[in-house]
């Protein structure tokens, strides 16, 4: 329950989806418009590919899903149960998707589009240690659960139920993030190209160290 989360749990979800939107906006500018911070599009071009047949757009499209996977499975891999509790290894799963950011910016400076996938890697990660650590209510790459949520709690309201404001709160510091880090993405890959994703990569490390001097001080 977001209720029961530490109060600085909004900092971190914000960031996380900064982070995110800062990724996909990149991508999206220079993976050849393909988003990697969510997959119902990637998803969706997998099928159109198979009408026009275009089978080499279809297994390049697979593999960025197998790559989320992939990310994904680092994150269950580190991590246990769906409680958040100082000194579990979230700092070592935001260390790892430090590391495929910026294998990411290795490959796609040499022309790789293995690039694409370790970047889709990096996202799945971030993703599931956001499920991992919020019982599976928030997820920091995409924002589509988080405008359902939103409608649901107007529909509450308008039934007569208690607003949650802290719930509110949360899920619109989400949204202000990943369009705030989408913007700053967009600017530094225009400026910067590629190495744009440095930026991303580098927060991603500051706020690993962030947790682990905190988690240190208080466990």
């Amino acid at each position: 329950m977001i209720s029961k989360l530490p109060k600085w749990i909004e900092y971190g979800a914000f960031v996380l989806a900064f982070v995110a939107g800062c990724i996909n906006a990149i991508g999206l500018l220079g993976f050849e418009h393909q988003s990697v911070s969510h997959l119902s599009g990637t998803a969706t071009l997998m099928g159109t590919s198979i009408v026009n047949s275009s089978f080499s757009v279809f297994f390049h499209l697979a593999a960025i899903l197998v790559s989320f996977v992939f990310g994904a499975s680092l994150s269950g891999f580190f991590l246990h149960g769906s409680i958040l509790r100082l000194g579990r290894h979230y700092d070592t799963v935001l260390v790892i998707e430090s590391l495929l950011i910026f294998l990411a910016l290795y490959l796609l400076s040499i022309g790789s589009y293995f690039g694409h996938f370790a970047a889709s890697a990096a996202c799945g990660a971030q993703n599931a240690l956001a499920t991992t650590y919020s019982g599976a209510v928030l997820r920091t790459t995409h924002l589509t659960g988080i405008f359902t949520d939103l409608g649901i709690m107007v529909g509450s309201v308008l039934r007569g139920e208690a607003f949650d404001k802290r719930k509110a709160i949360l899920f619109l510091l989400i949204i202000l993030g990943f369009i705030m880090g989408g913007t700053f993405g967009a600017y530094l890959f225009i400026h910067f190209q590629f190495n744009a994703l440095l930026a991303p990569g580098g927060i991603c490390l500051v706020l690993a160290g962030v947790y682990r001097v905190y988690s240190g001080k208080n466990t």
